[in-house]
């Protein structure tokens, strides 16, 4: 059943394309060109509750599925994302402005993750805890908690929506999904192909829209788990409000002011490799990426000299053509915090050393000039625990350099001196240095001899401090979309209790 045809685009709810209650409508656009993509009707709360209410209704049917059967359909979904891997992947870049390798990368990101909890459907559940009771079997069971909200990113417009409800579908609860407002257009697409895949009615919803719908999830009690992942500022507006409500439960993963240290025992091959990598894809708008590179004094001048050069000259570009390395931004908003805080590092002292914010109009592409368009800024600056350019995220190519002196701790030191902690990567051939940042940064990703971007769908992806609460993803997000019941059967006739606990019953006769 396809809605691809007809504009303004549908929300899908209950298994139909619906236009919602107030026919309002909203447009998505292609930031490298400025141009519309697509218009798309709006979600209010209402539409939020239909959604909701279709999910509730649901959950009976869908949980009384055999795991097994639910993963089967979810192997269709995955057969999709495979079959339609490249167009996906231009959709992608088209609307987020990844360049094209992220694009088709996104895409077979969420594949990855449709075949790991697919797969997972058939591996081993539970375990059997032995009893102090010999007649006695204990072991643990999960059961899924309902209706699971999904609020998800632009950045990776396909990968983290299917990182949130693949697993939450085949452990058997029902969807409410809301994409990002300015990538509607992959939520769409992915929604078509969780319809062609079979999804039943009511298990899979999706309501396009902005802040208030994706609030509308959150307060309807009848949401049992709010999956989200997006900026520190709404998340923590989720936790207020679950933190602690019986019944509910969020798992949410943040933003980050991530570093790299690069020590005097570095390979300087890799330690280039990785910052750019790190601080450069996706055009600095990944929730890893490397806004903080922690230098020490050995190999500071070298390591300045080639990363301003390559700062240079990195491709900026038509994120269509296989050899940009950095596209435009997603939208004004993120141009004008890019600015803010250039400008910011400028008063707090900073010496700038490449300053591509304003691009040479010879290098924004032909036809694109209303795209979105920055390029590397790099900054050197001393450490002081009150700047605020070095404590507070930007999600841009906004980069400071940091000379440090001393040994590893003082590295460690000064990478742990922000509110965030979500990824990070030491570069090193010294396994004791890489030991130690590894026990005692406070992250929740970390690399060694890498770049910090780079997830694979197996390994859980959350952070710590303001990064974070709980990994939406992986073996991780199977704890927030289910509850666990320990479970003991008495195989005898007679009841026998640990801890020598009397099973006896006395009654006032026996005194």
């Amino acid at each position: 059943m396809s809605d691809h045809d007809q504009q303004p685009y549908r929300h899908y709810v209950d298994g139909e394309w619906t236009t919602g209650e107030s026919g309002e409508t909203f447009e998505s656009e292609n930031p490298a060109t400025g141009e519309t993509l697509g218009e798309f009707y709006r979600a209010t709360p209402a539409d939020v509750e239909e959604a909701v209410t279709a999910a509730d209704d649901a959950f009976e049917e869908w949980r009384a599925m055999s795991y097994i059967d639910r993963a089967e359909v979810l192997w269709d979904v995955y057969h999709e994302l495979r079959d339609r891997t490249d167009e996906l992947g231009e959709i992608v870049t088209k609307e987020s402005g990844k360049e094209i390798s992220e694009g088709r990368a996104d895409v077979v990101e969420a594949a990855h993750m449709v075949e790991w909890a697919a797969g997972n459907a058939r591996h081993p559940h539970g375990d059997v805890v032995p009893s102090e009771i010999a007649e006695k079997d204990a072991y643990m069971r999960r059961k899924p908690r309902g209706v699971v909200g999904c609020i998800t990113p632009w950045n990776f417009p396909v990968a983290i929506p299917f990182w949130h409800m693949a697993v939450a579908l085949v452990e058997g609860n029902t969807v409410v999904w809301k994409p990002a407002e300015q990538t509607p257009w992959c939520g769409h697409t992915v929604s078509e192909m969780m319809i062609d895949a079979g999804v039943p009615d009511g298990v899979f919803n999706v309501v396009q829209g902005f802040g208030d719908a994706g609030n509308a999830i959150v307060e309807d009690e009848r949401v049992s788990t709010v999956l989200f992942t997006g900026s520190a500022e709404v998340g923590h507006k989720i936790d207020e409000k679950l933190g602690g409500v019986p019944g509910r439960d969020a798992a949410l993963e943040m933003g980050g002011k991530n570093g790299i240290v690069i020590t005097e025992n570095a390979d300087m091959d890799i330690a280039l490799h990785s910052a750019v990598m790190s601080s450069f894809k996706t055009t600095g708008q990944r929730c890893v990426s490397s806004e903080r590179l922690i230098v020490h004094e050995a190999v500071y001048d070298e390591f300045k000299a080639e990363f301003v050069d390559l700062a240079e000259s990195v491709a900026v570009g038509d994120p269509l053509d296989e050899d940009t390395f950095m596209g435009p931004v997603v939208d004004e908003g993120q141009v004008e915090k890019f600015h803010q805080y250039n400008d910011l590092a400028r008063e707090e002292g900073a010496e700038v050393l490449v300053d591509r914010a304003e691009l040479d109009p010879d290098e924004i592409p032909d036809g694109h000039e209303d795209g979105y368009w920055i390029g590397p800024f790099v900054y050197e600056i001393d450490y002081d625990p009150d700047l605020r350019c070095i404590h507070e995220e930007v999600f841009g190519p906004h980069v400071a350099l940091m000379e440090y002196s001393g040994d590893i701790e003082r590295a460690v030191e000064i990478h742990n001196d922000t509110d965030y902690g979500l990824a990070a990567a030491i570069i090193s051939e010294d396994y004791r240095q890489i030991n130690y940042f590894r026990d005692y940064a406070e992250v929740g990703l970390a690399y060694g001899n890498l770049p910090c971007i780079g997830a694979e769908v197996q390994l859980p992806f959350g952070g710590v401090k303001k990064s974070g609460k709980g990994s939406p993803s992986a073996r991780e997000v199977i704890e927030a979309v289910t509850e666990r019941t320990a479970w003991t059967l008495n195989n005898s006739k007679d009841i026998e209790m640990a801890q020598g606990l009397s099973a006896d019953i006395t009654t006032s006769d026996d005194r």
